[in-house]
C-alpha cells in the first residue's frame, strides 16, 4: 500500500483523553488534486468532546477513503459527525434519540464542523450541542443560522444523509436489504437519477391518484345518475296522477273561499229581518208600560209610608231586646245572693263538726296518756343499763380500730398487686410481642425451606441427644440489632448458610445424622475462604418419640461445625478509627449478635469482623476509597463491592453490585432484652404470689373480727333497747300532753260564729231587695214597648194588604208587557248573534280570500271564478261533496312524492353538467399522466439499464451472477413501480430476489454493497458513507467486493467514497487515489502536540534501506 506524505493520522486515548489537534489541509496544494473533489464533497471534518473524542481533525481524500481501527476506536463515531454535521436526523444513526447523547461523557458541551467543497467558495457548517437543554446551536460560514438554512445548502449540494443510497450507518445496513422495491428506487432515483426525475415520480403517483379519485368520482356519479333517472320514471305516474288530484283540490279550495261569501250573505238578509221584528216589539212595549204606570204610582207611595214604620217596629225592637237582657242581669244577680247565703250557712255547718270532732280527739289523746303512764311504772328503773353499754362502746371501738388495721393493710397489698399486675402484663406483652417476631421469622423459614423447618421441630424435641451446644438455623439465631443493617447480613452470609444447623461438636453433628438416618449425597459452601466446617447434606429426616424412628422422609438441610478455636472476639485487622475518613461506621460484627459458636463460624468463614460498612459518602469516593484502602470486600449504602487484583496486570478490578432487599433478617430480636423481661417476669410473679398469701391471711383474720364485732352489737343492741324503751314512754307521754294543750287552747266559740252567719244572711237579704226593685222595673218598661210593637205591627199589616192587592191587579196586566220584555230581549239576543256571525263570516271570507283589513268586497280576480261557480249553498255543496270524492280517489299520493321527482330532476341535470367537468378533468389528468410518464419512466429505464450493467459486471467478476430491473406488477400503478435486485450465488441455483430471508448475511452484504458500487460511478451525490458492511463476508467475497471498492471508487470520474471496516485482509490491492485513515486510541498514544507527519515519513524513509538489506 502506498501511504503518502499528506494523509492525517487519526489518535483518541481512552484513559488520557487525548486527541490529535487540527493541521493545514494536506489538499490545500496542487490544483490537480482540488479539481478532483465534487460538487459537495468533504474536505474536513473537525470533532471536539464528540462521542469518544475530545478534539479531532479528519482531512478525507477526493476518492476513496478506508477508515480503518478496532472495533470501539471510534470509526462510528465519523460516521456519526458527518450525519449531525449535515443536519441528519438521530434515527438515521439507529443509536439514541437525543442530540445530547453524542457529546462525550463527563462534557455538557460538544462540537462538529463539516467543510464542504463548492467552486464557488468552501462551505463550513457548525453544529453546538447543548447537553443540558439537547439543543444545537448552527453556523454557516461563522455566521449565526438556524437547521432550516442548514438542510436548504445540504439539499442544494444533493447530499441526503437519510438515503440508505448514499449514507449506510452500521446500524442500518440491515435494514437496507429490508428496503421494499418502490423504497429502493426512490432511494436511487434520489442518490444518481437526474432531480427532475424523482419530482416527475413524484407528480406521477399524485397524478394516477387524482386520475384513480376522478374515476371513481365518474363512476359513482354516472351510477347515481343512471339511478335517479331510472327512480324519476318509476315515479312519472304518480306525478301524473298528482297533478289532477291538485286541480280538482284547487277547485274544493275556490269553492271553500266562496262559500263563506254566500253565508255571509245568507246571514246579512236575516239581520236585518230581526232588526225590523225588534223595532216592532220596542213600540208595543212602550204603549204598554203608558197604561200602567197610576197603579205604580200609588204601589209607591204606599211603600213610602211602609218605611217610616218598618224602622220604628226595628228599634222598638231593639229597646225590648235590651230591657230583657237587664232583667236577665238583675235575676243573675238575685241567683248569687241566694248562693252567698247557702255559702254562709255552708260554713257554719263546718265549723260546728269541727268542734264536734275536736271535742272527741281531746277525750281520746285524755285515755291514751293515762294507757302510758300506767305502761311507765311497769317498767321499773334500771340504773346498771350505763356502765355495761360503756363497756361494750370500749371493746367495739377496739375490735373496729384493728379491723381498720386489717382493711388498710389489704387496701396496701391490693395497690402494691395492682401495680405488680401491671407491670407483669406490660412484660407479657413484650414478652409477647418478641415471641410473635420469632413466630414471623419461623414461619418464614417454613414457607421458604419445608425441609428446614421438619428438621428443626425434630431437633427441638431432641435435644438432650447431644453433648454441646446444637444451634437452631442461624437465621433464626441472628439478631440483628438495626433492621436498616439486614440487607448488608443477608448480602454477605449465603442463605443455605442462614438455614443451616449449627453444632458445637464433631460428634453431635454425626449423631444428628446417625439418628435422623441422613441419605443423599452432601455438598459443601463455595466462597472465597477455603472452609474445612461446612457439610450441606440430604437428610432422611425421621421424627422421633423416645427414641424410636417412626417415619422417614427425603429432607435436604444445611448443618455446619463451629471452628474448634473461637474467633468470635477476634479483633480487625485494623481498627474502625482508621476508615471513618472514608465514610464507615461500623464493621458487618457489630451490626448483629448472635451464640459465640455461631459468631466464631461467620467470623472465620466470612470474615465479619474485616468487611467494614461504609454511607453515602463511601459510595461517592469509592475510587479513593478502593485505590487507598486496599480493602477486599467494602459495603456502601445500597452497593457491594467487590475488589481484586489481576495475576497478569497487577491491576485492582473491582466489580459492584446492588444490595438485595432483605428478607430472613428484618425482624430484629434483642437477646439482652429478652432475657432481661424472662428474669423481670420471674421477679415479678413471686412477688405477686407472696402478696396473694399475705392477702389470704389478711382474709382469714377479718373475718374473725367481723365475727365479733357482730357479737358486741347484739349485746349493745339488748342493752339499747331495754334502756330506750323507757325513754320511748316519757317521750310519747309528753307528745301527747303537748297535743292536748293545743287542741284545747284552740277551742271555738260556736255561739258567737252563729251570730256573725246570721248577720251575714241579713245583710244579702237586705241586696236582694234592692235588686228586686230595678227587676221590677225593667219588667215594666218592657211591657210598655212591646204594646207600642203590637200597634205598629197592626198597622203595618193594613198598608201590607193593601199594597199586596195593588200588586195582583199589576201582575194580571203585565202577561203581556213581560212577554213583550221578553220577545224584545230574545230580538237582542238574535241581532247581536246574527252580528257577530256575520263579523265572523266577513272575517273568514276575508282569510280564504287573502283579502287585507279593511276590505269588505270580493276581490276582482275572484269575481269572474265566483261567477262560474254555483250561487246556493245547497249547490256548493253538492258541488264540494263531489269533488272531494273525486279527490279521495287518488290514495297513496304523496306530495313529497312530487318534491322529490322535481328535486330529482334538477339533480339530473347537475350531475350531467358535473359528470361532464369530471370527464373533461380525467382526459386533462390523462394527457398529463402521459406527457409525465414518457419524461419520467425512459430516463428511468436507461438509468436501470446503466445500474444493471454496472451491477451485472461485478457480479460475473465474482464468478456470480446478479441483474437489477425496473418491476411494476401495473404500469399504471406509478407507486408500486420498484427496483428489484435478483442475485445467485451458486452455479447450481436460479436468480432469486434480494430479500431479508432468502440470502445469508455475508450475501446480503455483498449484493448491497455491489449495488452502492453500481451507483458510485453515475455519480450525482457528492459523497456515500458505508460504514462496516464487509462484517458478515466469507474471505473470498471480502477480497473480491474490496478489489472491486478500489477500482470503482479510485476512478477519476467518481464522488468521494467512505468505507468502514475494522479489520481488512492480507495482501490486498491498493491504489495511490485511496486515503488511509487510521483510528488508534490507548494510554500509550502519542501526544497529539508532538506528533509530525514530516518526521515520521523520514524516519520511515530511513528505515526502508535496512530492510532492503535484511
Amino acid at each position: 500500500m502506498a501511504l503518502q506524505a499528506k494523509r492525517k493520522r487519526i489518535s483518541h486515548s481512552n484513559s488520557q483523553a487525548r486527541a490529535s489537534t487540527s493541521q493545514a489541509d494536506p489538499f490545500s496544494d496542487g490544483d490537480g488534486v482540488r479539481e478532483r473533489f465534487v460538487e459537495g464533497s468533504i474536505r474536513r471534518i473537525k470533532m471536539q468532546n464528540f462521542l469518544t473524542y475530545d478534539l479531532a481533525e479528519v482531512y478525507p481524500g477526493p476518492n476513496l477513503n478506508m477508515i480503518v481501527g478496532a472495533n470501539g476506536t471510534g470509526k462510528s463515531s465519523i460516521v456519526c459527525a458527518i450525519c449531525l454535521g449535515l443536519a441528519g436526523k438521530t434515527a438515521i444513526l439507529g443509536r439514541g434519540d437525543k442530540v445530547g447523547l453524542y457529546v462525550k461523557r463527563g462534557c455538557s458541551r460538544g462540537m462538529v464542523e463539516i467543510e464542504l467543497y463548492r467552486t464557488a467558495g468552501n462551505l463550513v457548517i457548525q453544529r453546538d450541542i447543548n447537553v443540558d437543554s439537547n439543543q444545537s446551536v448552527w453556523q454557516l460560514n461563522g455566521r449565526p443560522s438556524n437547521q432550516k438554512q442548514v438542510e436548504e445548502e445540504v439539499r442544494a449540494l444533493r447530499i441526503q444523509v437519510g438515503n440508505l443510497c448514499q449514507f449506510l450507518p452500521q446500524e442500518k445496513v440491515g435494514e437496507f436489504a429490508k428496503m421494499s422495491k418502490p423504497e429502493l428506487l426512490e432511494a436511487t432515483e434520489k442518490s444518481v437519477g437526474p432531480p427532475e426525475m424523482y419530482n416527475f415520480h413524484c407528480e406521477l403517483k399524485s397524478f394516477r391518484n387524482k386520475e384513480r379519485d376522478l374515476e371513481n368520482v365518474c363512476k359513482e356519479k354516472a351510477s347515481f345518475l343512471k339511478k335517479a333517472m331510472q327512480r324519476n320514471e318509476r315515479n312519472k305516474h304518480d306525478v301524473e296522477r298528482y297533478q289532477k288530484k291538485k286541480r280538482h283540490l284547487e277547485l274544493i279550495q275556490l269553492l271553500e273561499k266562496k262559500k263563506p261569501w254566500v253565508e255571509y250573505e245568507e246571514a246579512r238578509k236575516e239581520l236585518e229581518q230581526v232588526k225590523k221584528e225588534r223595532e216592532e216589539v220596542r213600540k208595543s212595549l212602550k204603549e204598554l208600560k203608558e197604561q200602567r204606570a197610576p197603579m205604580l204610582r200609588k204601589i209607591q207611595s204606599i211603600d213610602n209610608r211602609l218605611q217610616p214604620t218598618h224602622d220604628q217596629i226595628k228599634e222598638m225592637t231593639a229597646n225590648i231586646r235590651e230591657a230583657t237582657q237587664k232583667c236577665k242581669q238583675k235575676q243573675d244577680q238575685l241567683d248569687n245572693k241566694n248562693k252567698q247565703i247557702e255559702d254562709i250557712k255552708q260554713s257554719l255547718s263546718l265549723k260546728q263538726a269541727e268542734e264536734a270532732d275536736r271535742q272527741k280527739r281531746m277525750a281520746n289523746t285524755r285515755h291514751l296518756i293515762a294507757d302510758l303512764q300506767a305502761q311507765l311504772e311497769r317498767c321499773g328503773d334500771h340504773d346498771d343499763l350505763g356502765p355495761r353499754l360503756d363497756e361494750l362502746h370500749g371493746q367495739l371501738r377496739s375490735n373496729q380500730e384493728e379491723r381498720g388495721k386489717v382493711e388498710s393493710e389489704r387496701a396496701d397489698l391490693r395497690r402494691q398487686r395492682d401495680r405488680d399486675m401491671a407491670e407483669l402484663r406490660l412484660l407479657q406483652n413484650r414478652m409477647r410481642s418478641l415471641e410473635d417476631m420469632l413466630n414471623r421469622k419461623e414461619e418464614k423459614l417454613r414457607s421458604r425451606f419445608t425441609d428446614t423447618h421438619k428438621a428443626l421441630l425434630w431437633l427441638r424435641q431432641n435435644k438432650q441427644l447431644f453433648k454441646g451446644n446444637a444451634y437452631e438455623p442461624m437465621m433464626l439465631e441472628i439478631r440483628v440489632r438495626d433492621a436498616r443493617h439486614s440487607k448488608y447480613i443477608e448480602s454477605h452470609i449465603p442463605v443455605n448458610d442462614l438455614r443451616a444447623f449449627v453444632f458445637q461438636k464433631q460428634e453431635d453433628m454425626e449423631r444428628f445424622m446417625v439418628e435422623v438416618k441422613i441419605s443423599g449425597h452432601s455438598h459443601t459452601h463455595t466462597h472465597t475462604y477455603t472452609n474445612p466446617y461446612t457439610q450441606s447434606t440430604a437428610l432422611n429426616l425421621t421424627m422421633c418419640a423416645c427414641s424410636q424412628v417412626r417415619d422417614s422422609q427425603n429432607l435436604r438441610v444445611n448443618a455446619v461445625i463451629a471452628p474448634p478455636d473461637s474467633h468470635a472476639s477476634k479483633p480487625a485487622s485494623r481498627p474502625l478509627d482508621s476508615l471513618k475518613r472514608f465514610g464507615f461506621f461500623s464493621y458487618l460484627r457489630e451490626l448483629f449478635d448472635a451464640p459465640d459458636e455461631i459468631m466464631s463460624y461467620l467470623c472465620y468463614q466470612y470474615r465479619v469482623n474485616e468487611v467494614p460498612v461504609g454511607t453515602e459518602q463511601t459510595k461517592n469516593m469509592i475510587e479513593t476509597v478502593i485505590r487507598e484502602s486496599q480493602l477486599r470486600m467494602i459495603y456502601t449504602a445500597d452497593e457491594k463491592y467487590t475488589v481484586k487484583k489481576s495475576s497478569y496486570s497487577s491491576k485492582t478490578i473491582s466489580s459492584n453490585s446492588a444490595l438485595r432487599p432483605p428478607q430472613f433478617l428484618t425482624v430484629t430480636i434483642d437477646a439482652e432484652e429478652k432475657r432481661q423481661l424472662e428474669e423481670q417476669l420471674r421477679v415479678v410473679e413471686a412477688r405477686v404470689k407472696d402478696i396473694d398469701a399475705q392477702m389470704a391471711a389478711l382474709q382469714e383474720r377479718q373475718v374473725r373480727l367481723d365475727q365479733r364485732d357482730n357479737e358486741l352489737r347484739a349485746q349493745k343492741k339488748e342493752l339499747s333497747d331495754l334502756k330506750g324503751k323507757r325513754r320511748q314512754l316519757e317521750q310519747k307521754i309528753s307528745t301527747k300532753q303537748d297535743s292536748l294543750k293545743q287542741m284545747e287552747q284552740s277551742a271555738v266559740d260556736l255561739q258567737r260564729v252563729e251570730q256573725d252567719s246570721q248577720q251575714k244572711v241579713c245583710a244579702v237579704h237586705t241586696q236582694k231587695v234592692a235588686i228586686a226593685a230595678e227587676f221590677v222595673q225593667h219588667m215594666k218598661r218592657r211591657a210598655t214597648l212591646s204594646r207600642e210593637k203590637v200597634c205598629l205591627s197592626l198597622e203595618t199589616v193594613a198598608l201590607t194588604a193593601e199594597k199586596n192587592q195593588l200588586e195582583t191587579d199589576c201582575r194580571e196586566g203585565s202577561t203581556e208587557l213581560r212577554a213583550l220584555e221578553q220577545r224584545c230581549a230574545d230580538l237582542d239576543r238574535r241581532k247581536a248573534s246574527l252580528l257577530s256571525t256575520c263579523k265572523s263570516l266577513m272575517q273568514r271570507a276575508s282569510e280564504k280570500c287573502n283579502m287585507r283589513p279593511g276590505e269588505v268586497a270580493v276581490p276582482p280576480e275572484l269575481h269572474d271564478v265566483f261567477s262560474m261557480l254555483p250561487n246556493t249553498l245547497e249547490d256548493i255543496e253538492a258541488m264540494l261533496n263531489e269533488e272531494r270524492t273525486r279527490a279521495e280517489l287518488f290514495t297513496g299520493i304523496s306530495e313529497t312524492v312530487v318534491e322529490e321527482y322535481n328535486r330529482r330532476e334538477q339533480e339530473i341535470k347537475n350531475l350531467e353538467k358535473e359528470l361532464e367537468e369530471k370527464k373533461n378533468a380525467l382526459d386533462t389528468y390523462r394527457q398529463n399522466i402521459s406527457e409525465v410518464k414518457e419524461r419520467w419512466l425512459n430516463p428511468l429505464r436507461q438509468l436501470v439499464e446503466r445500474i444493471n450493467e454496472k451491477f451485472s459486471e461485478f457480479f460475473r467478476s465474482m464468478q456470480c451472477a446478479g441483474e437489477v430491473d425496473l418491476h411494476s406488477e401495473n404500469e399504471e400503478e406509478y407507486d408500486k413501480y420498484g427496483i428489484r435486485i435478483r442475485v445467485k450465488f451458486r452455479n447450481s441455483t436460479q436468480l432469486h430476489e434480494l430479500t431479508p430471508h432468502h440470502q445469508s448475511g455475508g450475501e446480503r452484504s455483498v449484493s448491497t454493497m455491489l449495488y452502492l458500487m453500481a451507483l458510485q460511478e453515475l455519480n450525482l451525490c457528492p459523497f456515500r458513507v458505508v460504514d462496516e458492511i464487509n462484517q458478515g463476508m466469507d474471505p473470498v467475497n471480502e477480497r473480491r467486493v474490496f478489489d472491486i471498492v478500489v477500482r470503482t471508487a479510485c476512478k477519476g470520474t467518481t464522488s468521494q467514497y467512505f468505507f468502514i471496516t475494522p479489520k481488512l485482509l492480507q495482501n490486498l490491492q491498493y491504489a495511490d487515489e485511496m486515503m488511509v485513515l487510521c483510528v488508534h486510541n490507548g494510554t500509550h498514544m502519542l501526544p497529539p502536540s508532538d506528533w509530525s507527519s514530516q518526521a515520521f515519513l523520514r524516519r520511515r524513509a530511513r528505515q526502508k534501506p535496512s530492510h532492503h538489506g535484511n
